[in-house]
């Protein structure tokens, strides 16, 4: 059974995971991208955001 919030996408070659990843990094400020390898395959791919607020 899978989660509900979940997404399952086709298996990436390394040119597509590639290009996945520049353009998770591409825009990103502050923040984080995960990478998960099970068995030597990257399986999961998260990208994490902060927003940061000037100090008043």
């Amino acid at each position: 059974m899978s989660h509900p919030h979940s997404q399952r996408t086709p298996a990436l070659d390394e040119g597509d995971l590639a290009a996945l990843l520049a353009s998770l990094i591409k825009d990103l400020r502050f923040g984080a991208v995960e990478i998960t390898v099970h068995e030597g395959r990257v399986v999961q791919v998260e990208r994490k955001e902060k927003y940061r607020f000037e100090k008043r």
